[in-house]
Protein backbone atom coordinates (compact mmCIF):
# COMPACT_ATOMS: atom_id res chain seq x y z
CA UNK A 1 0.00 0.00 0.00
CA UNK A 2 1.11 3.76 -0.79
CA UNK A 3 0.70 6.14 1.62
CA UNK A 4 1.22 9.94 1.49
CA UNK A 5 2.61 12.32 3.90
CA UNK A 6 0.62 15.59 4.17
CA UNK A 7 1.99 19.08 5.74
CA UNK A 8 0.08 21.90 5.64
CA UNK A 9 0.17 24.40 2.62
CA UNK A 10 -1.49 27.37 0.84
CA UNK A 11 -4.83 26.79 -1.27
CA UNK A 12 -3.06 27.74 -4.44
CA UNK A 13 0.90 29.11 -4.53
CA UNK A 14 3.59 27.03 -4.26
CA UNK A 15 7.73 28.24 -4.40
CA UNK A 16 9.71 25.52 -4.49
CA UNK A 17 10.36 22.59 -7.34
CA UNK A 18 8.57 19.80 -5.39
CA UNK A 19 6.23 18.19 -8.48
CA UNK A 20 2.70 18.65 -6.92
CA UNK A 21 -1.16 17.92 -8.22
CA UNK A 22 -4.12 20.58 -7.95
CA UNK A 23 -7.26 18.99 -7.41
CA UNK A 24 -10.43 21.44 -8.29
CA UNK A 25 -13.63 19.95 -8.36
CA UNK A 26 -13.47 18.75 -11.89
CA UNK A 27 -9.96 20.13 -13.42
CA UNK A 28 -7.02 19.19 -12.33
CA UNK A 29 -3.13 20.46 -12.76
CA UNK A 30 0.18 18.63 -12.72
CA UNK A 31 3.68 20.41 -12.54
CA UNK A 32 7.09 18.47 -12.08
CA UNK A 33 9.23 16.64 -14.14
CA UNK A 34 8.04 14.53 -16.88
CA UNK A 35 8.39 11.06 -15.47
CA UNK A 36 9.24 9.33 -18.87
CA UNK A 37 5.34 8.96 -19.93
CA UNK A 38 4.38 5.85 -21.72
CA UNK A 39 1.63 5.85 -24.57
CA UNK A 40 -1.08 7.00 -23.23
CA UNK A 41 -5.03 8.46 -23.74
CA UNK A 42 -6.67 10.56 -21.31
CA UNK A 43 -10.42 10.69 -20.93
CA UNK A 44 -10.24 14.23 -20.23
CA UNK A 45 -8.88 17.31 -22.90
CA UNK A 46 -4.96 17.49 -21.52
CA UNK A 47 -3.31 21.30 -22.28
CA UNK A 48 0.34 20.34 -22.04
CA UNK A 49 3.13 23.25 -21.55
CA UNK A 50 6.61 22.87 -21.83
CA UNK A 51 8.06 25.18 -18.65
CA UNK A 52 11.51 24.86 -19.53
CA UNK A 53 11.92 24.04 -23.16
CA UNK A 54 9.85 22.94 -25.88
CA UNK A 55 8.66 18.83 -26.01
CA UNK A 56 8.62 16.40 -28.66
CA UNK A 57 4.80 15.49 -29.65
CA UNK A 58 3.74 11.65 -30.66
CA UNK A 59 0.72 11.00 -31.91
CA UNK A 60 -0.45 8.11 -34.37
CA UNK A 61 1.07 8.20 -37.82
CA UNK A 62 1.58 11.91 -37.87
CA UNK A 63 4.76 13.16 -37.99
CA UNK A 64 5.74 13.96 -34.30
CA UNK A 65 6.16 17.70 -33.67
CA UNK A 66 8.30 19.83 -31.27
CA UNK A 67 5.97 22.59 -29.77
CA UNK A 68 5.98 24.77 -26.53
CA UNK A 69 2.07 23.84 -26.46
CA UNK A 70 -0.68 21.21 -27.14
CA UNK A 71 -4.37 20.97 -26.49
CA UNK A 72 -5.04 16.94 -26.69
CA UNK A 73 -8.29 15.74 -26.88
CA UNK A 74 -9.97 13.13 -24.65
CA UNK A 75 -9.01 9.69 -25.95
CA UNK A 76 -6.33 10.58 -28.12
CA UNK A 77 -3.41 8.41 -27.45
CA UNK A 78 -0.35 9.90 -27.41
CA UNK A 79 3.25 10.20 -26.15
CA UNK A 80 5.00 13.37 -24.81
CA UNK A 81 8.85 13.11 -25.13
CA UNK A 82 11.36 15.68 -22.95
CA UNK A 83 14.58 15.51 -21.61
CA UNK A 84 14.61 14.01 -17.88
CA UNK A 85 15.50 17.29 -16.44
CA UNK A 86 12.57 19.22 -17.89
CA UNK A 87 9.36 20.32 -16.16
CA UNK A 88 6.03 19.93 -17.29
CA UNK A 89 2.62 21.57 -16.59
CA UNK A 90 -0.10 19.54 -17.67
CA UNK A 91 -3.95 21.30 -16.44
CA UNK A 92 -6.99 18.56 -17.32
CA UNK A 93 -10.01 20.26 -18.32
CA UNK A 94 -13.48 19.22 -16.86
CA UNK A 95 -16.16 18.99 -20.14
CA UNK A 96 -18.76 20.76 -17.72
CA UNK A 97 -16.55 23.48 -17.52
CA UNK A 98 -17.43 27.43 -18.66
CA UNK A 99 -14.41 28.27 -20.72
CA UNK A 100 -13.45 25.25 -22.88
CA UNK A 101 -14.90 26.81 -25.62
CA UNK A 102 -12.06 29.59 -24.80
CA UNK A 103 -8.95 27.48 -24.27
CA UNK A 104 -9.65 25.48 -27.30
CA UNK A 105 -10.02 28.72 -29.39
CA UNK A 106 -6.95 30.21 -27.99
CA UNK A 107 -5.07 27.37 -29.94
CA UNK A 108 -3.31 29.04 -33.16
CA UNK A 109 -2.46 26.03 -34.77
CA UNK A 110 -6.15 23.80 -35.12
CA UNK A 111 -5.77 21.73 -38.36
CA UNK A 112 -5.82 18.45 -37.08
CA UNK A 113 -7.20 16.39 -33.34
CA UNK A 114 -4.52 17.94 -31.34
CA UNK A 115 -3.74 21.79 -31.40
CA UNK A 116 -0.82 23.91 -30.82
CA UNK A 117 0.74 26.91 -30.07
CA UNK A 118 -1.33 28.84 -27.59
CA UNK A 119 -1.45 32.30 -28.37
CA UNK A 120 -0.64 33.46 -25.21
CA UNK A 121 2.43 31.11 -24.47
CA UNK A 122 4.78 33.88 -23.37
CA UNK A 123 2.31 35.15 -20.82
CA UNK A 124 1.71 31.41 -19.13
CA UNK A 125 5.22 31.26 -19.15
CA UNK A 126 5.43 34.53 -17.36
CA UNK A 127 3.10 33.42 -14.90
CA UNK A 128 4.63 30.38 -13.34
CA UNK A 129 8.16 31.45 -13.53
CA UNK A 130 7.85 33.89 -9.86
CA UNK A 131 4.85 32.35 -8.29
CA UNK A 132 3.13 29.13 -8.74
CA UNK A 133 0.03 30.09 -9.26
CA UNK A 134 -2.21 27.45 -10.79
CA UNK A 135 -5.42 29.77 -10.20
CA UNK A 136 -4.11 32.45 -11.76
CA UNK A 137 -3.34 29.30 -14.50
CA UNK A 138 -7.14 28.10 -14.21
CA UNK A 139 -8.51 32.00 -14.82
CA UNK A 140 -6.15 32.65 -17.47
CA UNK A 141 -6.80 29.63 -19.59
CA UNK A 142 -10.55 29.21 -19.27
CA UNK A 143 -12.35 32.18 -17.77
CA UNK A 144 -14.19 34.15 -21.11
CA UNK A 145 -17.54 34.94 -19.90
CA UNK A 146 -19.04 32.58 -22.32
CA UNK A 147 -22.09 30.89 -21.19
CA UNK A 148 -21.94 26.80 -20.39
CA UNK A 149 -22.66 25.36 -23.81
CA UNK A 150 -22.86 21.90 -22.18
CA UNK A 151 -26.63 20.48 -22.00
CA UNK A 152 -27.77 21.22 -18.12
CA UNK A 153 -28.64 17.72 -17.78
CA UNK A 154 -25.02 16.55 -18.64
CA UNK A 155 -23.60 18.77 -16.53
CA UNK A 156 -25.73 17.66 -13.44
CA UNK A 157 -24.76 13.93 -14.50
CA UNK A 158 -20.75 15.08 -14.51
CA UNK A 159 -21.53 16.79 -10.95
CA UNK A 160 -23.50 13.59 -9.40
CA UNK A 161 -20.15 11.38 -11.13
CA UNK A 162 -17.73 14.16 -9.19
CA UNK A 163 -19.69 14.24 -5.97
CA UNK A 164 -20.10 10.44 -5.02
CA UNK A 165 -17.89 8.24 -7.54
CA UNK A 166 -17.82 4.88 -5.09
CA UNK A 167 -21.09 4.64 -5.30
CA UNK A 168 -20.93 2.72 -9.06
CA UNK A 169 -23.58 5.04 -10.74
CA UNK A 170 -24.16 2.69 -13.79
CA UNK A 171 -25.63 4.91 -16.87
CA UNK A 172 -29.01 3.91 -16.56
CA UNK A 173 -29.18 5.46 -12.79
CA UNK A 174 -27.50 8.51 -14.44
CA UNK A 175 -30.10 8.97 -17.06
CA UNK A 176 -33.38 8.24 -14.75
CA UNK A 177 -31.62 10.86 -12.34
CA UNK A 178 -32.07 13.57 -14.72
CA UNK A 179 -35.31 12.02 -16.69
CA UNK A 180 -33.45 10.90 -19.95
CA UNK A 181 -33.63 7.38 -21.41
CA UNK A 182 -30.41 5.47 -21.01
CA UNK A 183 -29.69 5.67 -24.94
CA UNK A 184 -30.36 9.54 -25.20
CA UNK A 185 -28.49 10.32 -22.14
CA UNK A 186 -25.16 8.40 -23.70
CA UNK A 187 -25.50 10.06 -26.88
CA UNK A 188 -25.78 13.43 -24.94
CA UNK A 189 -23.19 12.85 -22.72
CA UNK A 190 -21.03 12.63 -25.65
CA UNK A 191 -21.88 15.09 -28.02
CA UNK A 192 -21.52 17.82 -25.52
CA UNK A 193 -18.61 16.54 -23.37
CA UNK A 194 -15.79 15.72 -25.72
CA UNK A 195 -15.53 11.62 -23.84
CA UNK A 196 -17.92 8.91 -23.03
CA UNK A 197 -19.86 8.32 -19.44
CA UNK A 198 -16.91 5.70 -18.84
CA UNK A 199 -13.77 7.95 -19.61
CA UNK A 200 -15.34 10.70 -17.49
CA UNK A 201 -16.52 8.39 -14.83
CA UNK A 202 -12.94 7.07 -14.82
CA UNK A 203 -12.01 10.37 -14.51
CA UNK A 204 -14.16 10.88 -11.57
CA UNK A 205 -12.72 8.12 -9.79
CA UNK A 206 -9.32 8.98 -10.37
CA UNK A 207 -9.84 12.76 -9.20
CA UNK A 208 -11.44 11.06 -5.73
CA UNK A 209 -8.54 8.62 -5.38
CA UNK A 210 -5.98 11.81 -5.53
CA UNK A 211 -8.17 14.19 -3.15
CA UNK A 212 -8.22 10.75 -1.05
CA UNK A 213 -4.22 10.24 -0.81
CA UNK A 214 -3.86 14.16 -0.17
CA UNK A 215 -5.54 13.65 3.36
CA UNK A 216 -3.97 10.35 4.08
CA UNK A 217 -5.59 7.57 2.96
CA UNK A 218 -3.69 4.67 1.41
CA UNK A 219 -3.82 3.89 -2.41
CA UNK A 220 -5.56 0.63 -2.13
CA UNK A 221 -8.11 1.51 -0.16
CA UNK A 222 -8.83 4.98 -1.88
CA UNK A 223 -9.52 2.77 -4.90
CA UNK A 224 -11.92 0.52 -3.40
CA UNK A 225 -14.01 3.32 -1.96
CA UNK A 226 -13.92 5.55 -5.12
CA UNK A 227 -15.43 2.68 -7.08
CA UNK A 228 -12.39 0.09 -8.76
CA UNK A 229 -13.02 -3.24 -8.80
CA UNK A 230 -9.28 -3.90 -7.37
CA UNK A 231 -5.82 -2.88 -7.55
CA UNK A 232 -5.14 -4.07 -10.98
CA UNK A 233 -8.20 -2.38 -12.29
CA UNK A 234 -6.43 0.59 -10.65
CA UNK A 235 -3.13 0.45 -11.50
CA UNK A 236 -4.05 -0.79 -15.40
CA UNK A 237 -6.49 2.29 -15.48
CA UNK A 238 -4.11 4.70 -14.26
CA UNK A 239 -1.40 4.14 -16.44
CA UNK A 240 -3.76 3.54 -19.44
CA UNK A 241 -4.80 7.15 -18.47
CA UNK A 242 -1.48 8.95 -17.85
CA UNK A 243 1.42 7.08 -19.10
CA UNK A 244 3.13 5.77 -15.69
CA UNK A 245 1.96 4.05 -12.71
CA UNK A 246 -0.02 5.46 -9.66
CA UNK A 247 3.10 4.42 -7.23
CA UNK A 248 5.96 6.14 -9.60
CA UNK A 249 3.98 9.19 -9.68
CA UNK A 250 3.82 9.16 -5.49
CA UNK A 251 7.31 8.24 -5.28
CA UNK A 252 8.37 11.29 -6.20
CA UNK A 253 8.06 13.43 -3.23
CA UNK A 254 4.87 14.34 -5.15
CA UNK A 255 2.27 16.92 -3.08
CA UNK A 256 -1.43 16.88 -3.53
CA UNK A 257 -3.24 20.28 -3.02
CA UNK A 258 -7.54 19.84 -3.39
CA UNK A 259 -8.52 23.35 -4.35
CA UNK A 260 -11.91 23.36 -2.48
CA UNK A 261 -12.45 26.95 -2.56
CA UNK A 262 -13.17 27.55 -6.20
CA UNK A 263 -16.33 25.01 -7.81
CA UNK A 264 -15.86 24.09 -11.63
CA UNK A 265 -19.17 24.75 -12.59
CA UNK A 266 -20.69 27.68 -11.26
CA UNK A 267 -23.82 27.64 -12.76
CA UNK A 268 -25.04 24.52 -10.75
CA UNK A 269 -23.47 25.48 -7.39
CA UNK A 270 -24.72 28.87 -7.36
CA UNK A 271 -28.71 27.40 -8.35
Amino acid sequence: MTRMATEPLPDSCCDDARPTVWLWSGHAAYRGPSLRLGTHSGSVTCFALGLDAPFLLRSGPAEPRRVRSALIPARTSHQIVVGEEQTMLFFYVDPGASGTAHLLAAMTDRAGTIAYDHRDEAALLADWRPVMDPEMLRQRLLDAGEANPTDERIRVAMRLLRDRPGERESAAELAAAVNLSQSRFLHLFSAHSGTSFRRYRLWARMRYVAAAVSQGADLSTAASDAGFASPSHFSDAFRAMFGLTATQLLSNQLRIIVMEHRAVDETLTSS
